[in-house]
């Protein structure tokens, strides 16, 4: 099952192009072999480009704190294309999610949108997607909308982030509009990350969305 680097980067810019085929981006720069993993969309009534920085299987530090945001983004996202079958999606999700906190607590400038859980594997008999009956053609294949999850704000100072799942981005939307989910109905499909610290421990939230009632919620 595993997915050679051309096979995955094929994937995501096939799904980063259906973006600018259907009009909801106006330009999709794709990065250069051998650059950093990093597409620039400019995407309309977003004032500064959206950042999307291809990684692998998010369990190791390289695809999940190895990263910088570059400086004309205005939303930047971690796109996990894991064709891993050793775990569940919501494992290796959970693994990431849990090393991204020290990137939402230090003083680095770079500030996280969200992260994006996707590859060629989902929706097929391997890796069954709820939302499936959302699938669109790429490529010749059978693609659901992808797993994504909302980043929260950074700030050093305090000891609660988005641990509501309230916090709200503008690319999401555009992303699954792709997959003709309208915008109304995007908050059904949009999951959530979110910590808190009580006595000195760090408790972590992650809110998942398949669709209307299809919602699960996992702390720890």
């Amino acid at each position: 099952m595993s997915a050679s680097t051309a096979e995955r980067r094929e994937f995501v810019q096939g799904v980063l192009g259906r973006l600018v085929a259907d009009g909801l981006a106006d330009h999709l720069e794709e990065p250069s072999y051998g650059d950093d993993t990093v597409y620039r969309l400019s995407v309309p009534g977003i004032d500064r480009d959206v950042a999307v920085i291809q990684k692998g299987c998010p369990d190791g530090a390289h695809s999940s704190t190895r990263w910088s945001a570059p400086d004309w983004a205005g939303e930047v996202y971690l796109w996990w294309v894991c064709d891993n079958m050793g775990f569940q999606p919501g494992e290796h999700v959970s693994k990431g999610v849990n090393r991204l906190f020290k990137r939402l607590t230090d003083d680095g400038p770079d500030q996280l949108a969200g992260v994006i859980f996707h590859s060629s594997p989902c929706g097929g008999t391997a890796r069954v997607c709820p939302k499936a009956d959302r699938s669109i053609t790429i490529g010749g294949r059978e693609v659901p909308p992808p797993c994504i999850y909302v980043f929260p704000d950074r700030d050093p100072s305090a000891s609660e982030w988005n641990w509501r799942g309230d916090q709200e981005r503008y690319f999401p939307a555009v992303l699954l509009k792709a997959f003709r989910i309208p915008e109304d109905q995007v908050p059904h499909f949009v999951g959530a990350i979110g910590y808190r610290v009580v006595g000195g421990r760090r408790k972590t939230h992650i809110i998942s969305r398949a669709g209307l009632g299809r919602t699960t919620s996992h702390r720890s």
